[in-house]
């Protein structure tokens, strides 16, 4: 096990989940609902089987492509939906 590698990437994502639109939604739904652990554990799940699709199709990505190469993809990808985010915010 690579102890830098796990907290390293536990921090990066708990960073990044904090605020966002799922932690949101599960907000939503345990203000909504009356079994919180069921709220709690479909949440965890989604985001366990979400985590486990990006690990497996990042491993066979990167057998194609160099791992830079999918870092610089990945930056381009989150700067063009930023700017599509300013310039096209949906409806109110």
């Amino acid at each position: 096990m690579d102890w830098k590698v796990l907290f390293t990437t536990f921090g990066m994502i708990f960073l990044a989940e904090l605020g966002d639109k799922t932690q949101l939604a599960t907000f939503c739904f345990a203000a909504d609902c009356k079994s919180r652990w069921a709220v709690f554990l479909g949440s965890a799940g989604a985001l366990v089987l979400t985590s486990a699709l990006a690990v497996l199709l990042g491993q066979v990505a990167d057998q194609f492509v160099p791992a830079k190469y999918l870092k610089i993809g990945a930056g381009v990808l989150f700067i063009i939906m930023g700017v599509w985010m300013v310039f096209f915010p949906g409806s109110d």
